[in-house]
């Protein structure tokens, strides 16, 4: 067990806990990430002046001692596998995947292989090892998601690649053909998403203690009488958001065995179509995206070229 002993200083008094360490951890260098802290936290790794707080909001004061315990687990190597990839961009920094259906994005208990982790070390000399079980992960698709992905080569391009999923700056778009015919020509969807309370491997819709806010901002791009055809924008990121909401709202993404009714169509038909970003070391905003997979023109018929939509919601770009 390796330990942390911290003195909060005038400056930090008030601040959040997970910030007050999340501050340390950049000027240490340690690379841990915001999730990462206030997982320490929630598990009770944490100590306020001897005294366990596994709350992540607590606000430190002035001349508390605060003592980071980190577990010393078993680091289970993951062999680089030759899987082919689909690289639409690649620098010194980054690379952007075109994930198809059915890979796992990184490696988990009981699934160290075949992973686009594996595929990833076989491809690339370098990747960010601030997490060292998931080298180069940024963020993740559902295995069944199909679409596109940021990979980071070093750990100042994840750093800064992390903190603008953190502040929502990040944009994304996914296509997705869902049942029946949508109402609304664009909408918000906003209901706080957790666990579900009997089946802990779905997640559900709720107000308890144990959800968390998500937003989700959709626009209809194409109707029939059994489906409808949408753009999404997922404010937050929360596990199977574009799933859950949209299977809340009466209208489930084809293909969903999960959430959906009985649907056994041969793939689930959400697929992230672009991802705009401020690139790590030319400050400038980059964005890159991926043409629809030929099962989603299956359902719909043809589609016409997707133009970007104007955001009901103002972003702020850094």
């Amino acid at each position: 067990m390796h330990e942390y002993n911290l003195v909060v200083t005038e400056a930090d008094e008030n601040l959040r806990l997970d910030l007050f360490i999340l501050n340390f951890s950049k000027a240490q260098g340690l690379g841990y990430s915001r999730t990462f802290i206030q997982k320490l936290i929630n598990d009770g790794l944490v100590s306020v002046d001897s005294i366990v707080v596994a709350k992540p909001h607590y606000k430190v004061k002035s001349e508390e001692e605060v003592r980071i315990r980190l577990k010393e687990e078993k680091v289970r190597t993951v062999e680089s596998e030759n899987i082919k990839l689909d690289v639409v961009y690649e620098d010194k920094d980054l690379a952007i995947i075109n994930k198809p259906i059915g890979l796992v994005t990184h490696p988990a208990p009981g699934n160290y292989e075949h992973t686009l982790v594996n595929a990833l070390l076989y491809r690339f000399k370098e990747l960010s090892d601030i997490n060292p079980d998931r080298p180069g992960i940024v963020h993740r698709l559902d295995k069944d998601t199909s679409g596109i992905l940021v990979i980071a080569k070093n750990n100042v391009a994840h750093l800064a690649l992390t903190e603008q999923f953190a502040d929502h700056s990040i944009k994304r778009r996914y296509i997705a053909v869902v049942s029946g015919k949508v109402e609304f020509d664009e909408d918000v969807i906003e209901i706080p998403i957790g666990r579900h309370p009997e089946n802990r491997k779905s997640m559900a819709v709720g107000f308890g203690k144990n959800t968390k806010y998500a937003k989700t901002i959709y626009r209809t791009l194409k109707r029939s009488d059994k489906y409808s055809l949408l753009e999404l924008e997922p404010f937050t990121g929360r596990t199977h958001q574009l799933r859950v909401h949209l299977a809340f709202l009466g209208h489930p993404i084809v293909g969903d065995t999960k959430y959906g009714k009985n649907d056994k169509f041969k793939r689930l038909l959400l697929h992230a179509k672009s991802l705009g970003f401020i690139h790590p070391r030319t400050h400038k905003f980059v964005e890159f995206s991926s043409a629809l997979p030929k099962e989603f023109m299956e359902v719909v018929g043809p589609i016409d070229k997707i133009k970007p939509a104007a955001s009901p919601v103002k972003r702020k770009i850094p």
